[in-house]
């Protein structure tokens, strides 16, 4: 390995270096397709942690570009008359804090690039209640690749009912953004409510989209559950956009209903992989009827064979069919005929350590240990919005713990799913997550996370020819406590290697699997990492503020004559280290891309 020492000015209007370690990834020959980046060092000083760090340059094809980490905006921004990340209410006007101001989001979350005509647009997430996404046309220099925002707007989701926690995304086969909505809420729980006190915490800023302050003496549980139904939100969120910049959302109810971290379509522009965010969850699989539409199709939940323990563990899956569905039918459930958990479940005691009274199924979800029956005729609509209930209660797993990313290696059929954490219903028996489970998954406990990869092939009961078979560990974080004395004391995962994995992206045909992460004490700065399948390397090619999440990596390996990878910094000083915010304006999110990237289109495409 070579000693290298660079320093890397990054466009981001404050000082932003990057101080590189000994290269992590093993060199490649000189003409090698597999890009080798400089990697940044772990910060270690307090300037560092900061800072944006990024790779200054990259070697593919033989050849070295100079790149680095470039902001195009950051929350509360101006481009044109749009102020970013200002979250709107739907009559349009500004969501207000608690102290009167107005809402403008630093959850900046995955931000897609659709080249529409000759122009170039980005679709922008921001990670609140209300959610909220923009639409900005970008410029593109011609020569440099470098982007930059002409003007950003508000996309108007009024008539979906508002938008919920938008999280990660794809883009599809046919260009249009993928967003999602996370940890929907517990509808039994809103429906038995008798005050305001009893609704959840995390549910109350949605009123504000509907103008009633969830805050106010005066504001009833009835007054909240007018505005709020429950069983609008939790699902992906389809956006398309024309030249003109004009915007057209579809909430695919058909695809169910559950914590969607992203939605994720196979290159036959018909099976889609829909992954569940938070404890005890499942994975899902939707088979649309139509090429290139997904508002109706089949649903799919996997089951966790288990084969082994070792290294993240692996599995054969087994998919449990949920039926098929249509947007129009599951919206009308829910818009005009008033679904309810009460109209879809009974609600059994059980004797509290597992057992379920006669007629009654035991399952542990996201919401615990329940007994249910479901009621007579209620399969189809159970299973589209109440989807994790509705697995478990057919015998899928939903034993997963912080199921985040999705990506796909196309040339390989490979998809790679990132678990951010090994713990909870993946244990064997954990005396609360498995109580009135199945016990599906058994591996030891593992806080900084795996990476998992996936066989896909042809199935013919199923329809698809890419339908994972099994599910194996690839990529693992390391537990680790460093003394006292070490610069990297208080990092609860080992500094070289991958802590609780979240966003992920394939460079199809390099052999690369870009791996973002969400973690605290983990490692106290974010990290993005380049990991060579060939040669299981990783080199880290950026690291975030305080406090930081990295979201939205995604690669788009041409874009008019340049490549890109997205990258945005949210909430910098928000989950973590919030004591060490000084100026406020560094509170500020940023939504950026490294690079611009040579080229890297995949030669095998068609």
């Amino acid at each position: 390995m070579r000693k290298i020492i660079a320093r890397n000015v990054a466009n981001l209007g404050l000082c932003t270096a990057a101080l590189l370690l000994p290269t992590l990834a093993v060199a490649e020959t000189e003409a090698s397709p597999v890009p080798e980046f400089k990697a940044v060092s772990f910060p270690a000083t307090d300037e560092q942690k900061r800072q944006i760090l990024a790779s200054p340059e990259i070697t593919v094809d033989g050849k070295t570009t100079q790149i680095g980490f470039n902001t195009i905006l950051r929350s509360g921004d101006k481009a044109g008359d749009g102020v970013f990340g200002l979250l709107l209410d739907e009559t349009g006007k500004p969501v207000q804090n608690k102290d009167g101001s107005e809402h403008i989001s630093v959850d900046n979350d995955f931000s897609s690039l659709l080249p529409i005509g000759d122009k170039l647009f980005m679709v922008s997430h921001f990670e609140s209640r209300p959610g909220a996404m923009y639409v900005t046309e970008l410029n593109q220099d011609k020569t440099t690749g470098k982007l930059s925002a002409v003007s950003t707007r508000n996309i108007d989701m009024s008539g979906v009912g508002g938008l919920w926690v938008p999280c990660a995304g794809s883009v599809s086969p046919w260009m249009t953004h993928l967003g999602s909505e996370e940890y929907p809420n517990n509808a039994r729980l809103t429906e038995a409510a008798t005050s305001m006190d009893e609704i959840e915490d995390y549910d109350k800023p949605m009123a504000r989209y509907f103008g009633l302050d969830p805050y106010a003496e005066s504001t009833t549980v009835a007054d909240f559950r007018r505005v709020f139904k429950p069983y609008r939100y939790g699902y992906p969120v389809e956006v398309s956009v024309d030249v003109a910049g004009n915007t057209e959302v579809v909430k695919h109810y058909a695809m169910g209903r559950t914590a969607v971290e992203l939605t994720k379509v196979m290159p036959d522009e018909k099976t889609a992989y829909i992954s569940d965010d938070g404890t005890n969850v499942g994975f899902f699989m939707f088979i649309a009827d139509t090429p290139k539409d997904l508002s109706s199709g089949r649903l799919y939940a996997a089951k966790w064979n288990q084969t082994s323990a070792e290294n993240g563990g692996a599995a054969d899956l087994e998919w449990i069919d949920l039926g098929h569905a249509d947007n129009a039918a599951i919206r009308k459930a829910i818009e005009e005929d008033g679904v309810t958990f009460s109209s879809i479940f009974s609600i059994g005691q059980g004797d509290g350590t597992g057992v379920c009274e006669a007629g009654f199924t035991s399952i542990n979800t996201t919401d615990g240990y329940e007994c249910l029956q479901l009621k007579p005729g209620m399969e189809t609509i159970a299973s589209r919005v109440e989807t994790r209930r509705y697995a478990a209660y057919k015998g899928a797993t939903t034993e997963f713990r912080k199921e985040e990313g999705i990506t796909l290696d196309p040339d390989n059929k490979i998809l790679y799913v990132a678990m951010s954490e090994v713990n909870k219903g993946m244990l064997d028996h954990d005396k609360k997550a498995d109580l009135g489970g199945p016990n599906h998954i058994r591996l030891p406990q593992n806080d900084c996370g795996t990476v998992y990869k996936l066989e896909l092939v042809h199935n013919s009961a199923i329809g698809s020819d890419y339908v994972a078979k099994n599910m194996v560990g690839l990529v693992n974080g390391e537990p680790t406590s460093y003394p006292q004395e070490s610069e990297f004391t208080g990092n609860t995962c080992h500094v070289d290697k991958i802590a609780n994995p979240d966003n992920v992206t394939f460079m199809p045909s390099r052999a690369t699997l870009i791996i973002g992460e969400d973690t605290g004490s983990g490692h106290q700065n974010d990290a993005i990492w380049a990991y060579n399948v060939s040669t299981d390397s990783l080199t880290r090619i950026q690291t975030t503020p305080y406090g930081s999440e990295t979201t939205s990596p995604y690669f788009y390996p041409n874009i008019n004559g340049h490549g890109y990878l997205m990258s945005v910094v949210q909430h910098p000083y928000g989950e973590s280290d919030m004591d060490k915010l000084g100026d406020p304006a560094d509170a500020r999110a940023y939504t950026g891309y490294i690079g611009p990237l040579p080229v890297m289109e995949n030669p095998n495409k068609k």
